[in-house]
């Protein structure tokens, strides 16, 4: 298992977001992704799309399927 680098967003968020550590720290994983840009990775799936990956990979003949 790899460690998780808090020194490199703790770097991040003072050099590139301008915010003293205090800040750093009481944000939340959600608010610290939207201030780095992290909120832009692209559209949400759409309803098209959500039917073709059901239809690539669907659950027919597993435990519980079509009980929800």
């Amino acid at each position: 298992m790899s460690r998780f680098d808090w020194a490199a967003l703790l770097r991040c968020g003072v050099r590139q977001c301008g915010l003293r550590p205090a800040e750093f720290w009481v944000l939340t994983p959600v608010e610290f992704g939207v201030l780095i840009g992290a909120d832009e990775a692209g559209p949400s799936m759409t309803r098209d799309g959500f039917a073709a990956l059901m239809a690539a990979y669907p659950d027919a003949g597993t435990k519980g399927a079509g009980d929800g």
